[in-house]
């Protein structure tokens, strides 16, 4: 035998609901709570100026998050784990912060430093356990092209040492310009004014269609190191084809030992990769494919001098020991300021997004705008150090992950075996070919490139999302990084506001002996209630969507401005009939309106005589909105048809009031639920003489 429910109650309209339940009284606390709290505006500014012992250990927990992990490490636990996953995770940041100081257009040592002080910062202020952060190619890719916009690099490449010097100390000041600028006046303004959400407008879908056009744009830029070619760095619109463009008319000067090393590298690199993500799980530590790679070239191009033989480009001079403290090119900080917020918003994004995988996966929780201040921070000290901008990595994450990495203090690990390199080991990479770190770029990108393989299920879940993926993933790949990024939030957005203008209004029915009412289109066995039609609105009514949320109540009531007009003429002529048959006199005045709500239904001048729109799904009403509800109560009153409302939220309820709703319908015609205002309008037709204003299911 099946479960069932029986209700008996009253007829709740949204004035008796409040009087029953207290509502009222609720309100009338609240007033007085306010008119207390503005006795007391002055205590309780002075109480906030005012700085406590405990308050202040709370501030410094929230900004400072080390202050709040440290002294609970688990030590016995966390330790081992922390050390093999920092370890692992610090080798690999070698071979990856050289090779993207490579797409910044900066030095590779810069890419070390890049590596070394973020990772140290993020460590104290982050809240993520599992992030690793560092260089990540989309945000270097990005720095480099403001770089190359400012301070181009030379296509000879045979001017003197000091001008050389003089252009790489140019690139690299304007790469921390862009790092000091996107944590100063982005991340950490940010963060201080709580507008962590506003990393939510580049949503999932842009997310990944933008990281995997991305990919293609660094795999076309490191040709020219995987060849051999000194070419040019194309930075405008359709940079991607016309780098492509250039390294095919430049073909027949490839550098064949130069093509030979990149042929072997990948020959490497590719398998081993593949090998460390199909038995990650019984892998302690993946296998150091980067830094074997890297050590291994660096011997055989020394051994055998490639690069004054077979002139290949080498990594060059890499100094030993600390950068010494130097302010960015502040100048220069009014033309990266568009460019800057697009790499601020793609590198929050893409951190958050990796922090909160990895805290929903471990059951714990992160701060997005101690997120935002983390990272500021990071970025802006870090840009002091000749750093270019950071945000967490998705290869390095991965890898912290699936090593066994707990807590923050992996970082502290891993910084450790960068410091190493930056004292004593950095000068042995003077004879690295410059193509080894091009290919480690390319095969640094293998996740990116897999996310193609998301579409088959992000068509069968969402169409609007595929084609927002699609068309972000086309403007990116045909324009360039920073115009496709805001095409596709822009289009995004638009779907957003095309949804909400088209929202579906349907037509209720009630299933037989229930209280339940369903769109009669999807439930057959629902029917409309003779003399009501129930209306139903899946979205909010505002300035934006009234002329199509108004066509759509026409349509479904079938009413047009000329049958309006008919019905207005042919109604007031019947009362005037009535009127000249039966005159009443009230004080000398004719009466020519229902002497009740039960004169109304009889009088039966059309099939609808009550129009009942359940509000359940209107999220908000602006004055666009609550005017049209105006005008159709007064239309509707023209043809002789009432307007009920039921499931009005408190907002919406509101904002109809105050525009003076009130004024065209009775209060009492809105009610707590559908079926309540259902129940209403039948006993005011039947107007049965036991009528007990109660409900019954």
């Amino acid at each position: 035998m099946s479960a069932s429910v029986a209700v008996y109650r009253s007829i709740y309209t949204e004035d008796r609901f409040r009087q029953a339940y207290g509502a009222g009284e609720q309100r009338s606390a609240a007033a007085a709570v306010a008119a207390a709290d503005t006795d007391t505006l002055r205590e309780r500014l002075l109480s906030r100026c005012t700085c406590s012992r405990g308050a202040l250990l709370r501030v410094l927990r929230e900004r400072a998050p080390i202050l709040t992990w440290l002294p609970r490490y688990r030590l016995r636990k966390c330790i081992l784990g922390d050390t093999v996953a920092g370890l692992t995770v610090g080798i690999l940041h070698i071979p990856q912060g050289m090779a993207f100081a490579l797409l910044t257009s900066v030095a590779p040592i810069y890419g070390l430093y890049t590596s070394f002080f973020p990772v140290v910062l993020y460590m104290l202020f982050g809240t993520g356990r599992h992030v690793s952060t560092g260089t990540f190619a989309v945000v270097s890719l990005m720095t480099g092209s403001v770089v190359e916009q400012l301070v181009p690099t030379p296509v000879d490449g045979n001017g003197s040492s000091t001008e050389s010097a003089d252009i790489e100390a140019q690139r690299i000041g304007v790469a921390s310009a862009v790092a000091f600028l996107s944590a100063s006046c982005f991340q950490r303004g940010f963060g201080h004014s709580r507008l962590g959400f506003l990393s939510t407008y580049l949503s999932e879908p842009i997310v990944k269609a933008f990281t995997s056009a991305a990919a293609f744009h660094v795999t076309v830029s490191q040709l020219q190191s995987m060849l051999g070619l000194r070419l040019p760095r194309y930075t405008s619109t359709f940079s991607l084809f016309k780098t492509l463009a250039s390294v095919l008319e430049n073909l027949p000067f490839t550098n064949l030992a130069e093509l030979l090393i990149s042929l072997v590298c990948l020959a490497v690199l590719v398998p081993m990769k593949e090998l460390n993500m199909r038995f990650r799980h019984r892998l302690r530590t993946p296998i150091p494919v980067e830094i074997l790679t890297v050590i291994i070239a660096t011997g055989v191009a020394y051994a055998t001098s490639l690069d004054s033989r077979y002139e290949i480009q080498i990594v060059g001079h890499i100094p030993a020991g600390f950068p010494k403290p130097r302010l960015p090119a502040l100048e220069a900080l009014p033309q990266i300021a568009g460019d800057t917020t697009a790499i601020t918003f793609v590198g929050y994004a893409v951190s958050v997004s990796l922090a909160m995988i990895y805290a929903d996966k471990h059951g714990y929780s992160i701060q997005p705008n101690q997120e935002l201040l983390a990272h500021g921070i990071s970025n802006c000290v870090s840009s002091l150090f000749t750093c270019f901008p950071s945000s967490a990595t998705l290869a390095t994450t991965n890898i912290l992950e699936s090593a066994g990495g707990y807590t923050q203090l992996s970082g502290l690990f891993a910084s450790l075996v960068v410091l190493i390199v930056l004292l004593l080991i950095g000068p042995l990479f003077y004879f690295l070919p410059k193509a080894v770190l091009a290919c480690i770029n390319v095969t640094s990108l293998r996740q990116m490139f897999l996310q193609f393989k998301d579409l088959p299920e992000l068509w069968r879940i969402s169409k609007i999302d595929f084609v927002v993926w699609l068309v972000t993933w086309l403007s990116v790949v045909v324009l360039n990084v920073d115009l496709g990024l805001a095409i596709g939030v822009i289009f995004s957005m638009m779907t957003v506001i095309c949804r909400t203008q088209r929202a579906d209004c349907s037509v209720l029915g009630r299933a037989s002996n229930t209280e339940i009412y369903r769109p009669i289109e999807n439930h057959s066995k629902c029917y409309e209630v003779p003399g009501v039609k129930i209306l139903t609105y899946n979205g909010p009514i505002y300035y934006g969507n009234r002329s199509f949320f108004r066509e759509a109540m026409n349509r479904l009531l079938e009413l047009s401005p000329e049958r309006i007009r008919t019905m207005e003429k042919a109604r007031k002529a019947r009362e005037k009939r009535e009127r000249d048959a039966v005159p009443t006199v009230e004080s000398g005045v004719a009466n020519t309106s229902f002497s009740s709500e039960n004169d109304f239904f009889k009088s039966g001048e059309i099939d609808v005589q009550a129009v009942l729109i359940d509000c359940s799904s209107v999220i908000f009403v602006d004055i666009a909105g609550a005017r049209l509800f105006i005008q159709m109560c007064t239309e509707c009153q023209k043809v002789g048809v009432r307007i009920y409302l039921a499931n009005c939220n408190e907002s919406v309820l509101k904002i109809l009031t105050s525009s003076g709703l009130m004024n065209y319908m009775n209060p009492q015609h809105i009610f707590v639920t559908v079926h309540d205002a259902v129940v209403y309008i039948e006993q005011q037709k039947e107007k049965l003489p036991d009528s007990t204003n109660t409900v019954w299911v």
